[in-house]
């Protein structure tokens, strides 16, 4: 269910902005994503984990908080992401 060291590593080379960014939103909007996408993966087998599902409904809200400022300090890379992404919005 969680990712593993080095697509987390992998994920912050592409989306991050210099060699030592690992914070910025464009990486973490990246990173939840990529634990999102797991986690629905699971439910597809495991149709009754409601315990992990909650945590799929906070990993969203965070992920949606998270664009949410991106939109509003840098328009541009808003749509970058989403469209590198494929969040639907």
């Amino acid at each position: 269910m969680s990712i593993t060291k080095d697509v987390k590593t992998s994920i912050i080379k592409e989306y991050s902005r210099n060699k030592t960014d690992t914070g910025s939103p464009e990486v973490q909007i990246a990173i939840l994503t990529e634990r999102i996408v797991n986690l629905t993966e699971h439910f597809k087998t495991h149709k009754k984990d409601n315990h992990s599902r909650t945590g799929l409904l906070k990993l969203v809200s965070q992920r949606r908080k998270q664009l949410d400022y991106l939109k509003l300090k840098d328009e541009d890379k808003y749509k970058d992401v989403i469209k590198k992404l494929g969040i639907r919005r």
